[in-house]
């Protein structure tokens, strides 16, 4: 399979949209018959992502790049940023509004379960500007 491209964009405070870019991937992955717990995995850092940038952002775009071996998310949005990633990888931690959290959001849970899915996980962030994730996930299981 040669490499296959994807792109979203996403709307902060829009939740009636948020995990709309995860529900497609989670498709296309399904169509091309890769394992249902690499899709789980795939699925749980893509949704906890969006709903990031959703909560969190003014906007954001989604970048899917998919090859035979993996695939590759990149989550770049304009946002407030985070000023203490390492406090923001902490279980529990959140920034999240009051009317967030009443949505049933905003647990501080996103950033950790990414971090336990992805084979591969960075963030850099920027206050002010904001944040982008990088998330690989394997599709093919390494022989031991």
């Amino acid at each position: 399979m040669s490499v296959m491209s994807f792109e979203y964009k996403v709307e902060g405070g829009d939740f009636t949209r948020a995990g709309y870019a995860s529900s497609q991937v989670k498709k296309m992955l399904k169509q091309l018959g890769v394992e249902a717990v690499i899709i789980k995995r795939v699925v749980v850092c893509l949704y906890e992502a969006e709903v990031n940038i959703v909560a969190h952002a003014y906007h954001g775009v989604i970048y899917i790049s998919l090859s035979s071996d993996s695939i590759n998310m990149r989550l770049v949005d304009e946002g407030p940023g985070i000023p203490d990633i390492p406090r923001a990888m902490q279980k529990g931690f959140s920034t999240a509004s009051h009317e967030v959290r009443e949505m049933g959001f905003g647990a501080g849970m996103g950033l950790p379960n990414i971090k336990d899915n992805a084979d591969i996980f960075n963030i850099n962030s920027e206050v002010g500007k904001g944040t982008v994730l990088e998330i690989t996930i394997n599709l093919t299981h390494k022989a031991a």
